[in-house]
């Protein structure tokens, strides 16, 4: 288990010193007040390097023995060494990072966006992550360790856990890295326990970190596309807005762009 903890604690370098070094300051003063563009929020090739070599890893474990030895290897292990262990706390631990953004923003330390911005960010990259894992699932029908059903490759709880350490790294790695860092534990630790907890074999942890990760960056890549086309007004610096409403029993959304 050493071996599983050095390689995904590896991420964390890769993905925190991976982010964009871009410091323009954002004002979040208003609470749903929009500037008329959001910031391109880009990584250097480097941060994609990690993420990549785990959603190949887990894909080739499907197809190649030796890879597949490596999850049979790791379980026997963990049933050696720990075989009544039965602790599902990974099952709140996958949403800290998440979490902690939103508590370091009503603590006064501001991340890169807005906290509408913010919020549909994270709501894309879970999106994202929910319908590939979602996906995977149904098509490679993988058997759990624990034999409870097929629906175990990728890891959904790593996966969920990674994109929401990535989440937090792209907010407030500009900071400080350690921000990035204690994202990537939770995520890290999160993955572990879904092992000794005998749901997923190795490589399923290995490629939800991966596809964890890339929804992220996905979202991050795409929203300011749409996003900045949506709001943008070159020739004015004056804010929008968006207010959620609520009539007649529908919740919705009310976008004011002042003219």
């Amino acid at each position: 288990m050493k071996k599983i903890i050095v390689l995904l604690l590896s991420i964390t370098w890769f993905n925190v010193n991976g982010q964009t070094s871009d410091t323009t300051k954002i004002d979040s003063a208003k609470l749903l007040a929009l500037p008329d563009t959001v910031r391109h929020l880009e990584s250097k090739a480097a941060s994609y390097i990690a993420p990549a070599v785990f959603v190949t890893y887990g894909a080739l474990s499907l197809f190649v023995k030796p890879i597949r030895d490596v999850d049979i290897h790791v379980y026997n292990d963990m049933q050696e060494d720990h075989p009544n262990f039965h602790n599902h706390i990974e099952n709140y631990l996958q949403y800290a990072p998440a979490a902690m953004v939103y508590g370091l923003n009503l603590a006064g330390i501001q991340g890169k966006n807005t906290f509408v911005d913010r919020t549909i960010l994270y709501g894309m990259s879970v999106g994202i992550m929910s319908f590939t894992t979602f996906t995977l699932k149904k098509v490679t029908h993988r058997l759990r360790p624990d034999g409870s059903n097929s629906y175990s490759f990728p890891s959904g709880h790593t996966a969920n856990a990674f994109a929401a350490a990535e989440f937090m790294a792209q907010e407030y790695s500009e900071k400080s890295p350690w921000y990035g860092i204690a994202g990537y534990s939770f995520a890290t630790a999160t993955a572990i326990l879904r092992v000794y907890n005998r749901d997923h074999w190795f490589s399923d942890i290995v490629a939800g970190a991966g596809v964890g990760i890339l929804s992220t960056k996905a979202a991050y890549l795409i929203y300011p596309l749409f996003r900045n086309k949506l709001f943008h007004d070159k020739n004015s610096n004056k804010n929008s807005l968006i207010m959620p409403t609520y009539t007649n029993g529908v919740a919705g959304f009310a976008f004011v762009k002042q003219l």
